[in-house]
């Protein structure tokens, strides 16, 4: 194969999914010859005891773990010096990233930095920066069936200097080794499995459409898919349903494989400065967002966003008619599942429109408008916008 044709393919070098697969935690730590963990966490997680569900193995296995639980639900650049500052005084071989996203992609920029050079910082290692070395194996086990942040090349850290998401990507951010157990999901509110789920879904459709789709990504976007948009109204309706939950957790998870080996669009280039400037959760800002800019989209990639309703079962009709079904889908999701709009959401819409022209600066400067089917100007994106707050 030339090297202009070659598909680039990362992934963990492990995965392990199912029920109970948390409790293989101390073998896996042994086979890749790591017993000094660092747990990342989050409050929430240490106050429910949730904490105990990674520390109880661990002890029982004589693994002796600390736990840096000081994450918040928008990862910041202050935050993981923290945690970099408590990685440096412990003697830790690995990190595990243990929660929904905010956590893992912390764990994920703390061992970033900590094989950074003197006097680098965060901001150095952003899009189109590439971010190829971290200084410890990381062992992500996600809590919500969403993000898919424990297969990805990519994690999403607030500067707070400049109050902007910044996308770092590259190896160093790719874990060694995911433990994907769906139990540990049955406990997460129908709120945050709505927006994770979603969340999940946009990676997966915006890596099919993307302008670097190609077929090795497509097999993992394509069985995303079909899995959640099979799952998604179950686990919502009933959160202890196992084959829901499973279906969500195996499909963000291959969602995440999709898009760290394609890319998102549009959607989450808009979406992290709304996170940013107005606090709306991650997958709650893709949710908002992702009827508008499929319908900006649909008629630069028809043909996928086409095949895509296919896949999900929502059409057998031409491709006119299953893009169109495919768009009164994500309309018809948002609705049953409750997603806010911005306004609705609490925005104030006088702080919104002055910051548009911002956000969609931001937006384009994060590269990832520019892997959309319909690349967009910033008046574009600020129509985008306007059109989505409600």
């Amino acid at each position: 194969m030339a090297a202009s044709n070659t598909v680039s393919l990362v992934a963990p070098r492990k995965i392990l999914v199912g029920g109970g697969a948390l409790q293989q935690l101390p073998a896996l730590l042994r086979e890749l010859g790591l017993a000094r963990p660092l747990v990342v966490t989050d409050p929430w997680i240490v106050s429910s005891g949730m904490i105990d569900r990674v520390l109880a193995p661990l002890a029982e296995a004589g693994i002796g773990a600390r736990v840096f639980s000081e994450t918040v639900a928008d990862p910041t650049d202050t935050v993981v010096e923290a945690g970099l500052a408590m990685l440096k005084r412990g003697g830790f071989d690995c990190l595990v990233g243990f929660g929904g996203g905010s956590p893992m992609d912390t764990a994920k920029a703390i061992g970033i930095l900590a094989a950074a050079g003197p006097g680098q910082h965060l901001r150095d290692f952003k899009v189109p920066a590439s971010a190829d070395r971290a200084a410890l194996p990381l062992v992500c086990i996600p809590t919500t069936g969403g993000t898919g942040s424990e297969a990805t090349r990519f994690t999403v850290i607030t500067d707070t200097a400049h109050d902007e998401k910044m996308l770092i990507a590259g190896l160093g951010a790719l874990p060694t080794a995911a433990l994907v157990d769906y139990e540990l999901t049955f406990s997460v509110p129908p709120r945050i499995t709505a927006d994770t789920g979603i969340d999940s879904l946009t990676h997966a459709l915006e890596a099919f459409v993307s302008r670097r789709a190609n077929p090795l990504a497509d097999l993992y976007a394509t069985a995303a898919m079909r899995l959640i948009s099979g799952n998604l109204r179950k686990a919502y309706a009933a959160p202890r349903d196992a084959v829901a939950r499973a279906g969500m957790m195996e499909g963000a998870m291959l969602a995440g494989l999709a898009f760290s080996n394609s890319s998102v669009a549009l959607v989450h280039g808009m979406s992290r400065p709304l996170g940013a400037h107005f606090h709306v959760p991650h997958g709650l800002s893709n949710a908002m967002l992702l009827p508008a800019v499929t319908r900006f989209s649909l008629q630069a990639a028809q043909s996928r966003y086409a095949e895509a309703a296919r896949i999900m079962g929502l059409s057998t009709g031409d491709d006119a008619t299953a893009a169109a079904a495919l768009l009164a889908e994500l309309e018809a999701l948002n609705r049953e599942l409750g997603v806010p709009s911005p306004r609705q959401f609490g925005i104030d819409e006088a702080d919104f429109r002055r910051l548009l022209p911002r956000m969609a600066e931001q937006a384009l400067a994060s590269g990832s408008p520019g892997n959309n089917p319909r690349q967009p100007e910033a008046s574009e994106i600020i129509g985008l916008y306007e059109e989505a707050f409600g």
